[in-house]
């Protein structure tokens, strides 16, 4: 049963659901936009009631409430993402797209188990070389992954290209970590080149829904909590959630490496600071 078929069935609410159901049920496409304090202003209730109700319907909370609703009202035509029409205003537009990553973002969160992070950190920390595979937009954030992980003092290198994948794959040493980033896990290079490097003594590290294809060929799993359709849309509030979790590897392995990482780092900020010209 659909979230709108949910809210519709009064029976099944309590008094205050029903307030907090009616409010969305007025103009749900327009219910999207309204942060949780707002909607609750509105039905006249508490934000706990808000939460309340949105878990009753199946949700983690109201941010999860809010993309699954929307993915409810699209339809698969007129779209640029699964939110924005393209007949959107641009208050419109800002107003979806921050609202879904915000929503992108919280489930993400959600999504992190600490013990797996801290295992991957530990690994990464470890590694003497670290490699990165991803394709499309998941390519981008291998090469961000890149470009963050330079700063320690080991090989880290983005590979986007199929064949260079796959001889890499094929190198992988005891020493090395290979991560592959896929959003949906069903990306046949990606998979493939993953296979192939499980075949080898590296640690094997995913970003990637937890029960795709490229998981199974993964010594670590880091999901990212996103229901974003990248097959039907543009992919927008998956890449974010994926830069994101880079961003939490990176902080953690330079935490681990302690004071000799922070003598490095403000040397690698010397050198960079040589090719910006004096602020004013």
């Amino acid at each position: 049963m659909g979230l709108l078929q949910q809210l519709n069935n009064r029976d099944a609410l309590s008094k205050t659901a029903r307030q907090v159901a009616d409010t969305i049920l007025a103009d749900p496409q327009a219910a999207l936009s309204l942060p949780i304090a707002e909607l609750a202003r509105r039905a006249s209730v508490s934000e706990p009631s808000v939460n309340r109700l949105c878990r009753s319907l199946g949700c983690k909370g109201y941010p999860d409430f809010k993309v699954k609703l929307s993915g409810e009202l699209s339809s698969t035509q007129g779209k640029v993402t699964r939110n924005i029409d393209f007949n959107d205003s641009v208050s419109e537009i800002i107003s979806k797209v921050f609202d879904s990553t915000h929503a992108s973002l919280t489930m993400a969160q959600e999504a992190c188990d600490t013990a797996t992070l801290a295992s991957a950190i530990s690994i990464l920390t470890n590694a003497k070389a670290i490699y990165f595979f991803g394709h499309g937009a998941s390519g981008s954030v291998a090469l961000d992954a890149q470009h963050k992980f330079l700063r320690f003092k080991k090989p880290a290198i983005a590979h986007v290209d199929v064949l260079n994948q796959r001889i890499v794959a094929t190198g992988l040493t005891k020493n090395d970590v290979a991560v592959f980033i896929s959003y949906t896990g069903r990306t046949h290079s990606v998979i493939d080149a993953a296979n192939i490097a499980s075949a080898t003594e590296a640690s094997i590290i995913g970003i990637t829904s937890l029960d795709s294809p490229l998981a199974k060929h993964c010594d670590t799993v880091l999901p990212v909590g996103n229901d974003e359709d990248t097959d039907m849309y543009t992919p927008m509030t998956s890449r974010i959630a994926q830069l994101s979790l880079i961003d939490i590897l990176v902080s953690g392995v330079a935490l681990k490496m302690g004071g000799a990482f922070a003598d490095h780092l403000l040397h690698v900020k010397a050198s960079v600071a040589e090719t910006k010209k004096p602020g004013l």
